[in-house]
């Protein structure tokens, strides 16, 4: 199957008639007819009823039109693409994390960035923790941004931190513990929990989440898969979290409490090398102003 053979089946399925297809085409009605008889030998179907009088698609013929056009369209799009000289000048920058509330903060540092490479395409891949770091030792993304890993993981790049992050509780503005300026481990441990993934949290979350959970019936817990189903079950009053605040809009309704006794976590981004990166040297300087919290 090529793509002259998609055109004189369209053409024809347009048209009904062979001769009127070859012209519109430049081509003889031979061509046409034997790039049709092509096609049908490389799907193994019939796609025209033809007679002397008459040309009518086949049940096959109507249901593979739009196969044929989607096919057509890809390959003009992507000949398109290289037809102007001034897209070899096209930069792209690659960024990789595993929840799309990270990257919140980017559309400054990315409008800053743009002004000063017109050309630069950011791409964003938001793909889950098992193989996202994958993708920055395959050289599929520039960098990685998300918290620090554990140094138990070996990562095979340069980490530069962007902001130290305060773990907090996140509760309902109604909530007994939301007047309070910070509550303890021990305040909470008879609330009940809403928790994010352990698959999915940084790993000072999840040994928080591990001695909240210490001794709780299962019906106390609600696990979810992301930071922003999270803070919609605290919101609806289903009960606490734990989080980093880095995770909470300010137009959340929600209280945060710091508690007391926890550290910090550092947020920021892996990444392997800036040489011959322009885009990506001046993106980290950039990070600097950005203000997280």
């Amino acid at each position: 199957m090529n793509t002259f053979q998609l055109l004189c089946f369209l053409t024809v399925a347009e048209t009904l008639n062979f001769a009127r297809a070859a012209e519109q085409l430049h081509v003889t009605q031979p061509a046409v007819t034997q790039q049709i008889h092509s096609l049908e030998r490389s799907l193994n179907v019939k796609l025209f009823k033809r007679t002397t009088r008459s040309v009518k698609l086949t049940e096959e013929g109507r249901i593979f039109i739009h196969d044929a056009k989607q096919i057509v369209a890809l390959s003009q799009r992507a000949m398109k693409r290289f037809e102007n000289p001034d897209d070899e000048q096209l930069q792209f920058l690659s960024i990789g994390c595993h929840s799309y509330i990270h990257l919140r903060f980017l559309p400054p540092v990315l409008r800053k960035l743009t002004k000063r490479y017109p050309m630069l395409h950011p791409r964003l891949h938001v793909v889950p923790f098992a193989h996202l770091y994958r993708l920055l030792e395959e050289d599929d993304v520039d960098m990685i941004i998300g918290f620090k890993e554990p140094s138990t993981k070996k990562i095979k790049a340069s980490y530069r931190e962007i902001a130290k992050v305060p773990i907090i509780c996140a509760l309902p503005l109604d909530h007994p513990l939301a007047a309070k300026k910070e509550v303890t481990i021990e305040e909470l441990t008879k609330e009940r929990l809403v928790l994010l993934d352990p698959a999915k949290a940084q790993e000072d979350i999840v040994r928080i989440q591990g001695e909240l959970m210490s001794g709780r019936a299962l019906a106390d817990c609600y696990f979810c898969e992301s930071e922003e189903t999270v803070m919609i079950l605290v919101q609806a009053g289903l009960g606490i979290s734990i989080l980093p605040k880095l995770f909470l809009p300010a137009d959340m309704q929600l209280a945060w409490i710091p508690i007391r006794d926890v550290n910090d976590i550092s947020f920021g981004f892996y990444y392997k090398s800036v040489q011959g990166n322009a885009p990506l040297k001046d993106f980290m300087a950039f990070m600097k102003d950005c203000n997280l919290l």
